[in-house]
């Protein structure tokens, strides 16, 4: 299976099965010789696992048009009709019709019911069609495909075997410590079934691959070919599927990544019922908490994922959550970080109702929302871009603010259903444009106070600027309405 490279990166599928593993956290405590250098065989496990990894071949019929094209000459060269007579008849004769070629690609996968139900990355068997799985006993199947997800490289195949296949389990990837032992088990390069060790590396990484990064780094060696294979713990369960390496040359140098079989669970799961996946959705749009926004809305650490905007006929435009407000914990799961709270609220069930720990001006509340569907609403979350146009009116921080009249409105193209004070021209030395505030968007709220008007804006600063506050926290909106909040320095 190809691979990406480094920083696309290279995606590849591995098995890797834990072995056991001695790693110390808290008090400092004695590890023995032989758990420190790991286990002193793994050829039981191994023996053990490899019935249950399969090698996934698929083919695909593509087109291509192999005409050579014409070369450029120089005007006056002494080859020009002699190019001329060799490419004139071809230039001006039929179209050539394409030619169809048959491609080829191997990648691993592994069973996990035993009525034939084998889990891989969607990047194997994506436009592939034809689909066969072949055992480790030499017998080759036939495959279709359940369902398959993109956003998580998960696809579940189902073949008709005539006895039942030797399935492996599931784990709990949330129990995987740094340092654990794993063992990866696949077929690189078309080898065939292929048992590679090493370690849990770190966790939680994000690699820029998708909206639900929470990647298991390993060491184990994973290749081309290896991907859709598993990644187990010590006790032969699945606590991984590698879907991702990082490489300049295509082959392991030590990275590698794994979707957490906990979160795979819940995708294997709905891919099996519904063919498709069902995700919560919150209907917000939401970016970091910066230290700067952090101390502009009063809090003590920088944490959470701020509310920039709320979605038009999302399950929250109800007034439960307001922009502005921080997301810190969801469900009983504290939201750390942005990129926390899309993966939390995707593995919840469409539907369910959740308490969610807001703070709102300065204070921490709780609010219960009801989930929407991901799938039904993402054409919502689409919204085209604005940029604005030029200048006039009152001078605060480097900007010249006006009321938003009709003019101002059709001379921006500013939306009916935006409110607020208009930035007609940014100081291109101030702290605001180095936020990349721009002429045409509007001031909505500053400090979570909504403003009319520029004495709004210029009374409210000086209010911040009293109670002893280093930076105004703007809520801006753009010219169709999307919103973000900026923070600028008070100088």
């Amino acid at each position: 299976m190809a691979l990406k490279t480094i920083l696309k990166p290279f995606r590849t599928f591995a098995i890797v099965s834990a072995l056991g593993l001695a790693v110390v956290s808290g008090a400092p405590t004695t590890i023995r010789p032989a758990e420190a250098h790991g286990p002193e065989s793994i050829a039981d496990l191994a023996q053990q696992l490899l019935g249950s990894v399969v090698n996934i071949s698929t083919s695909q019929r593509v087109s291509s048009n192999n005409r050579t094209p014409r070369p450029r000459v120089p005007e006056g060269s002494p080859f020009q009709d002699f190019f001329d007579e060799f490419f004139g008849n071809r230039d001006n004769g039929p179209q050539q019709q394409p030619r169809s070629r048959r491609v080829n690609s191997l990648g691993s996968g592994f069973v996990i019911d035993a009525e034939g139900v084998i889990v891989t990355n969607n990047h194997v068997i994506a436009e592939a069609d034809d689909i066969e799985v072949n055992f480790a006993d030499g017998t080759t199947l036939v495959a279709e495909v359940i369902g398959a997800d993109p956003k998580t490289d998960i696809a579940v195949l189902r073949v008709e075997p005539e006895s039942p296949l030797k399935a492996v389990e599931l784990g709990d990837s949330n129990t995987l410590r740094i340092g654990d032992w794993v063992m990866a088990i696949g077929n690189p390069f078309g080898l065939g079934g292929t048992v590679t060790t090493g370690i849990v590396s770190a966790r939680g990484r994000d690699i820029n691959s998708g909206p639900y990064d929470n990647f298991i780094q390993t060491d184990a060696a994973i290749n081309r070919g290896n991907s859709g294979g598993p990644l187990f713990n010590e006790d032969g369960e699945v606590i991984g599927v590698n879907t991702a390496i990082i490489s300049p040359t295509g082959g392991s140098i030590g990275i590698g990544f794994a979707v957490p079989s906990d979160l795979v669970k819940t995708v294997i799961a709905q891919l099996i019922e519904f063919g498709e996946t069902r995700r919560g959705w919150l209907g917000v749009r939401i970016q970091p908490v910066t230290d700067d926004i952090a101390e502009s809305l009063g809090m003590k650490e920088a944490k959470g994922a701020l509310v920039a905007g709320i979605i038009k006929g999302g399950p929250v435009d109800n007034g439960e959550v307001l922009p502005g407000d921080v997301i810190i914990t969801f469900d009983g799961q504290e939201v750390d970080d942005m990129r926390d709270l899309p993966r939390i609220v995707a593995e919840s069930p469409v539907g369910k109702e959740v308490d969610v720990v807001i703070i709102r001006k300065g204070e921490e509340q709780t609010v219960a929302v009801t989930l929407g569907r991901l799938e039904d609403g993402e054409q919502l979350i689409a919204r085209d871009q604005g940029s604005p146009s030029e200048p006039q009116t009152t001078a605060v921080l480097g900007l010249e603010l006006a009321e938003l009249d009709a003019m101002l409105r059709e001379q921006y193209e500013i939306n009916e259903d935006v409110e607020g004070v208009v930035i007609v021209k940014v100081d291109e030395e101030s702290a605001a444009a180095e936020k990349r505030i721009s002429a045409g968007d509007v001031i909505v709220e500053v400090a979570q106070e909504v403003v009319d008007t520029p004495k709004d804006v210029e009374e409210r600063i000086a209010e911040l600027k009293a109670d002893g506050r280093r930076n105004a926290l703007f809520m801006i909106a753009d010219k169709t309405g999307e919103l973000r909040f900026v923070t600028v320095p008070m100088r």
